[in-house]
């Protein structure tokens, strides 16, 4: 099955099972097709992932098991035990569970040969076992008690601070290594259960810019990993190989085009800047990696941006060729929105001023602007978005930035009797 998925450069198939689970019961890991119908639920088994924080170099040991058959050395702290591990996982009436270092094949061993290979496929699909599934957490380290010290959350070590860990939260998340003694400090308790608190709401408002921008801050042995950790947080159309000579801005080209349309809808109405790399309507991973703001997620649908097989982006909402634009010039003074005007004038020559503001500090000159507005107005949201740029001599929008229109002024908007129009992005 697993060879099935695999097509030229992608992986067709985002729920393709794991390669390997760890049997708890006999203690060994095995292929995933071993596993009885009774454990597969929508297409993919019922295994429990167990997530951790890779302790540092110096603090671990290379594991010799016959639990993998002795395939390759598994990482583990030096004070951890996979035995007691087995023995917890047990304890949450699971058959089967998977762990990376004992999973997903490691560096050494005598089949060192088929580390790239597989990497290619098991790697980007690793998120796979965290989708919807109960997921137990060893913030402190494989198999160690929950014991954090003050500098905890400043370490490269942190578990909040790595990007693979970013897609193994779920609202489900079981918090491994708690011993009942209350022995971490009380500051150090509540900034671990806040942080814990935001991450879940992050991931539960599935709002993408969110998402994004939550990996800036975040370590990873290869910068790639970075935009491969995103791939099931961003639900595209298919997953890429993990390309180990990929750059993450290539990378990031690559995973934008294969978003699904939604998704990429997000990006052109909420970033309010235009892209500084291969396309304006989007912003480059430099600019994900360093964006201080974005528009707030309003919660109402932003409609599609899609992607055609010539590498033509379109946009179909409502259209206005020339409208004039002032007062967005001013950077946001005090944490309040920049108000201005938009000047439109209708096929009989007849001005229709609005009421418009900007959320965001990137300034818009007075000048004479296209516009393309979100094409679902049966939103009970007020917030109206809509991209200002210019269409250049083949008619392609150049995005340069968006505002809204006021609460007040949808209606006004409505006796436009605009129409919906497919633009051509770049």
């Amino acid at each position: 099955m697993r060879r099935e998925v695999l097509s030229h450069d992608r992986i067709t198939w985002q729920e393709v099972s794991h390669r390997r689970v760890w049997d708890l019961c006999a203690n060994r890991v095995v292929p995933h097709w071993v596993l009885p119908e009774t454990e597969y639920m929508f297409g993919r088994p019922t295994v429990l992932g167990i997530s951790h924080a890779w302790v540092d170099v110096t603090d671990r040991v290379n594991l010799m098991t016959p639990i993998n058959r002795y395939e390759w050395p598994v990482p583990m702290p030096k004070d951890a035990n996979l035995d007691l591990i087995r023995i917890k996982m047990l304890n949450f009436d699971t058959e089967y569970a998977w762990l990376d270092v004992l999973c997903l094949r490691q560096e050494g061993g005598k089949g060192e040969h088929l580390h790239l290979d597989e990497w290619k496929l098991d790697v980007p699909t690793i998120g796979v076992v965290y989708r919807g599934e109960a997921v137990v957490c060893y913030f402190n380290g494989l198999g160690r008690t929950l014991h954090l010290m003050p500098d905890y959350f400043e370490s490269d070590r942190c578990w909040f601070q790595r990007a693979w860990t970013l897609q193994e939260i779920t609202k489900y998340t079981i918090v491994a290594g708690e011993t009942g003694d209350k022995v971490m400090e009380k500051a150090v308790r509540k900034r671990f259960d806040e942080r814990l608190a935001c991450l879940r709401e992050i991931i539960e408002r599935d709002f993408s810019l969110e998402v994004a921008a939550e990996m800036q801050n975040r370590v990873s042995s290869k910068s790639l990993d970075k935009v491969a950790g995103l791939a099931y947080l961003l639900n595209l159309h298919y997953i890429p190989l993990y390309d180990v000579e990929m750059s993450d801005v290539d990378a990031w080209e690559v995973l934008i085009d294969i978003m699904v349309p939604g998704r990429r809808a997000e990006f052109f109405f909420y970033f309010p800047e235009p892209g500084n790399g291969r396309k304006y309507w989007r912003p480059s991973w430099q600019q994900i990696m360093s964006m201080k703001q974005f528009l707030p997620y309003a919660s109402f649908w932003a409609g599609y941006v899609e992607h055609g097989d010539t590498d033509e982006d379109w946009y179909e909402g409502w259209c206005i060729d020339s409208a004039d634009v002032q007062g967005l010039d001013d950077r946001l003074k005090k944490g309040e929105p920049r108000q201005g005007t938009m000047i439109f004038k209708n096929c009989f020559g007849i001005s229709h001023t609005f009421k418009i503001c900007a959320d965001h500090m990137f300034p818009i000159p007075d000048g004479s602007y296209a516009l393309i507005g979100v094409n679902d107005w049966s939103s009970t949201y007020p917030l109206n978005l809509w991209v200002v740029g210019r269409l250049k001599e083949d008619r392609k929008f150049q995005k340069l930035s968006v505002f809204r229109f006021t609460d007040d002024e949808e209606e006004n908007l409505r006796k436009l009797n605009l129409k919906i129009v497919k633009n051509f992005l770049c």
